[in-house]
């Protein structure tokens, strides 16, 4: 089961990450325009703002995945695979998996009220669609409960294997 998640979170990263050359191609034209032909887009710059939070809101289950997140690892690394396998387990349950139904919780509304005016942006010729941008919030949470859970079930085939390390 954990595969299949992590197969689907493997696959939204990846997609997700080639939005960093997007992030850069835009920022070439948007400077390009800018001093080469003395004018800009405003949506082009937001673009490049949707771009990078997708990036990060998308992105964090994959490198929850890939355990390249923030750490403080002042002990975990001189743990054996059980125990590493234990600290996950409650670290999942425990922080990430309440800390995402929190933010499920929170931010149920801040994107409903942005989808029932259909929220665009502010600016002047900015981006439509600022209610799809708050969507990601959502989806933010609810990949990085399914990555929660994958590690769950990791952690639990971990601590249940006859190895002893």
């Amino acid at each position: 089961m954990h595969h299949q998640i992590e197969k689907f979170i493997d696959f939204t990263g990846r997609a997700v990450s080639w939005l960093t050359l997007g992030m850069v191609l835009t920022t070439f034209l948007v400077v390009l325009l800018r001093y080469l032909f003395d004018t800009g887009s405003i949506a082009l710059q937001e673009s490049i703002s949707y771009m990078h939070a997708l990036v990060f809101l998308i992105g964090a289950a994959y490198t929850l995945k890939h355990n390249e997140h923030v750490r403080v690892d002042i002990f975990y690394h001189k743990l054996n695979s059980k125990q590493r396998a234990l600290i996950d387990l409650i670290g999942n349950l425990l922080v990430l998996l309440p800390v995402m139904f929190f933010i499920l919780w929170i931010s149920w509304e801040y994107v409903f009220e942005s989808w029932s005016v259909l929220e665009s942006s502010r600016e002047t010729g900015g981006l439509p669609g600022l209610f799809l941008l708050k969507s990601c919030i959502l989806l933010m949470a609810g990949l990085l409960m399914l990555q929660s859970f994958a590690l769950i079930i990791r952690s639990f085939n971990t601590l249940n294997s006859k190895e002893s390390n």
